[in-house]
């Protein structure tokens, strides 16, 4: 079958080898064939647990705003397929119905709709660009004439350039310098002290502030929050040139099919909580989606004990598929959250404080955030447009223990739904823990917010932290149970190594289990396990993906079927939810592939495979957290976006580059002052390196040729009217 019409085939044989091709259209239909019974079974029952809504014609705006790609009609009228038993091969007619057009549409890629919110992301007149931003430096005046002001060409800008953004100390610099070859060059800093004084002149991001946060009980040492204005970081990556091909300014629908029967998730744009937050906007406002991310990081390995805690952030308005390379450097440092140690007697309490103060850190910094969220603020996107947009927050990226946190619940308790843990291990997706429900819990208890013993007594009954002021209380709709989102990295590859790799072992026993995996034909492109896997230390998440790869073959014909079954559903759900793009019938896939796990788990506590990790003894129950979130996983897709689009990968990577780095080039005193210093000059270097390359490339000065000044100017550095680069020839040099 091709797409304008039919191939034939003389046996049944070359059937099922053109069926066989990876990247044939005929097997991606067949494939989406084979969905249509459990499409079909959840439709029919809308009760079933877990399932998604459907998108039918009344669900949709009256207003419709489609783009539609027209099909070949041709390509339906007859269809042939081929019977092994067939000798014949007589051709036959076969009518197909709306649904089983729709997945064949689907699979030929033809069909597809996009539905656009009316009347959203209006560019109301012409704003400012990342050039002309740039030209309106208070030193501006000085590039007209020579572009890498204040450095006195391209190769005394690219040396700068370099030593700045280096991890190399003060001292260190000031030792290259000396050397003979590098006196030769002619530069225009001698020493350190000068180049980054020089480097102060250059354009500046968002600042940095920092503020000492009071609490009514004593710590080990003052809480010093060092942050930016979170609102000027948005607009830096909302104005950033190199987003501008990368942003989505208006919210979609995608339909695979004319009939409208097939929708597919992707962005965070394409969910229901997108197009709820619009609704709730005037009209032709943008939607600008705040994502943010905290986690606490060592910045110390092996003594001391220095922790921070970083808190990012980024847009959803850029697409994930950039948002998602640690490369695009699109999560920017906003703010180093204060660990301190809390003075209680009882130990308990101290958590409960510092749960406290960091929702009153995260009110202080996102406070412009939360305004903009009511009356909005006109920002100028990448080409200059300028739109009136509302800073909402779209997710906050967290593992497990932050996210309960950020709830206000206590531990043992999902984030996002009513269940404790006594209710880990059911089959079913329980009631969504609103922040309303939250809210007005609180306001139920009357104590005095000063006393936490008190107010943590009284939040038993709810089970709730002891978090008076939640941080998301003010900003406009903002909830919990929709701004935190599943974790692949943590809720699926995680908990593979923790309970399915065990449950493996234990069947299999550690040494037979590594013997399989060490007898495996090494594959191309594919990690192979000499040593097997229970001796692996530190294991990543790669490393945890690499085993998925081969963990059914290996434990087939030695555990139990109904063991093999449990797991494999387990694999078919992380690799079904881990898809960039979504239908709603991959979508009751991944709830099917969740439910027949919970059909066949029995067997894994029968034969005594879940077991304690200290302990060792069998265990009966399945108190796992990250098993109930998996429940969430489905509905998430509808209403959020594909998951894997909130994974920590990318965030964890920035550690390394906001964090761990600069703090290795600190003197081990005063990380966070030292770490926001570093980050300043390394940010301003890359934002004068984005600008030249711009005006090199429009042709506003010459990039290589340009060299010195002709006529005597002010130098701000030295304070003196004189030609930079005569003067610089007769520096004196460090010895």
């Amino acid at each position: 079958m091709g797409l304008w019409g039919l191939y034939s085939f003389s046996t049944a044989r070359r059937v099922t080898a053109h069926l066989a091709q990876p990247k044939s259209k005929c097997r991606a239909w067949q494939r989406e064939r084979l969905g249509l019974s459990l499409y079909s079974s959840s439709s029919a029952d809308s009760s079933t647990p877990g399932s998604s809504p459907t998108f039918s014609d009344h669900e949709l705006p009256a207003n419709d705003d489609f783009d539609a790609i027209q099909f070949n009609p041709d390509a339906l009228e007859a269809i042939v397929p081929f019977d092994d038993f067939d000798q014949g091969r007589e051709e036959r007619i076969w009518e197909l119905s709306a649904a089983e057009s729709a997945v064949l549409l689907a699979g030929l890629g033809q069909g597809c709709q996009v539905q656009r919110f009316p009347n959203a992301g209006t560019v109301f007149g012409v704003g400012d660009t990342f050039l002309r931003r740039f030209e309106m430096d208070r030193y501006s005046s000085f590039r007209l004439t020579n572009l890498y002001y204040p450095f006195a060409n391209l190769d005394d800008w690219e040396m700068a350039n370099f030593l700045l953004q280096s991890k190399l100390s003060m001292a260190k610099i000031d030792e290259y310098l000396s050397l003979k070859m590098v006196c030769k060059m002619l530069l225009s800093f001698w020493t350190a002290k000068e180049l980054r004084n020089r480097a102060e002149l250059l354009p500046t991001r968002p600042c940095w502030n920092y503020r000492i946060v009071n609490t009514p009980y004593p710590m080990k040492s003052p809480a010093i929050l060092y942050f930016r204005d979170p609102l000027d970081c948005i607009e830096a990556l909302f104005n950033h040139p190199y987003y501008a091909d990368h942003m989505i300014y208006t919210l979609f629908r995608v339909f695979t099919t004319a009939e409208r029967v097939v929708r597919e998730f992707s962005e965070w744009m394409s969910g229901d909580v997108a197009w709820q937050m619009q609704s709730n906007l005037p009209a032709g406002a943008t939607l600008c989606s705040v994502v943010l991310s905290s986690d606490k990081t060592h910045i110390t390995n092996m003594c001391g004990g220095k922790v921070a805690h970083p808190l990012l952030i980024s847009l959803a308005n850029i697409k994930m598929a950039m948002r998602n390379k640690a490369s695009s450097h699109v999560f920017l440092l906003i703010a180093l959250i204060p660990v301190v140690e809390f003075i209680h007697l009882v130990p308990r309490m101290r958590s409960v404080l510092e749960a406290c103060l960091f929702h009153q850190c995260l009110d202080i910094i996102l406070q412009p955030l939360k305004i903009a969220a009511q009356v909005g603020r006109m920002m100028s996107d990448p080409v200059g447009g300028l739109r009136h947009c509302f800073t909402l927050l779209a997710a906050y990226i967290v593992d497990t223990p932050e996210a309960c946190m950020l709830a206000c619940v206590r531990g043992k308790t999902s984030p996002v739904t009513m269940a404790s843990h006594k209710h880990f291990g059911d089959a079913f997706w329980h009631e969504r823990h609103t922040g309303a429900k939250t809210l007005s819990q609180l306001s139920r208890i009357q104590c005095d917010p000063n006393d936490v013993e008190r107010q943590f007594f009284l939040c038993k009954q709810f089970r709730l932290s002891g978090v008076t002021k939640p941080f998301w209380r003010n900003w406009p709709l903002s909830d919990p149970a929709n701004f935190l989102p599943p974790e692949p990295l943590h809720h699926w590859y995680r908990k593979f190594w923790d309970h399915d790799v065990q449950w493996c072992k234990n069947a299999l026993g550690a040494q037979e289990l590594d013997f399989r995996y060490s007898v495996l034909h090494p594959i191309v492109g594919m990690r192979h396990f000499n040593h097997g896997i229970t001796t692996l230390k530190q294991v990543t998440g790669r490393a945890q993906r690499d085993m998925q790869h081969y963990m059914i073959a290996v434990i087939g014909g030695a555990a139990s079927q109904d063991v093999v079954i449990a797991v494999r559903a387990l694999m078919d759900f992380r690799y079904l939810a881990q898809a960039p793009r979504i239908t709603s019938i991959v979508q009751e896939n991944i709830s099917a592939a969740l439910l027949e796990f919970h059909n066949h788990k029995d067997a894994i506590t029968s034969e005594g495979l879940q077991r304690g990790t200290e302990s060792g003894a069998a265990l009966d129950h399945w108190l796992i957290p990250k098993l109930e979130l998996m429940q969430s996983v489905a509905p998430s897709i509808s209403e959020l976006g594909v998951p894997v689009q909130w994974s920590v990968d990318t965030t964890e990577h920035a550690h390394i580059e906001v964090v761990k780095e600069p703090a290795s080039t600190t003197n081990n005193q005063n990380y966070d002052a030292q770490i926001c210093c570093y980050l300043d000059r390394v940010e301003r270097c890359q934002l004068f390196e984005t600008a030249i390359r711009l005006c090199a490339l429009n042709g506003t000065n010459d990039a290589r040729d340009h060299d010195v000044l002709d006529s005597p100017v002010e130098d701000p550095v030295l304070g003196t009217m004189r030609q930079p680069w005569k003067t610089v020839k007769n520096t004196p040099r460090r010895s």
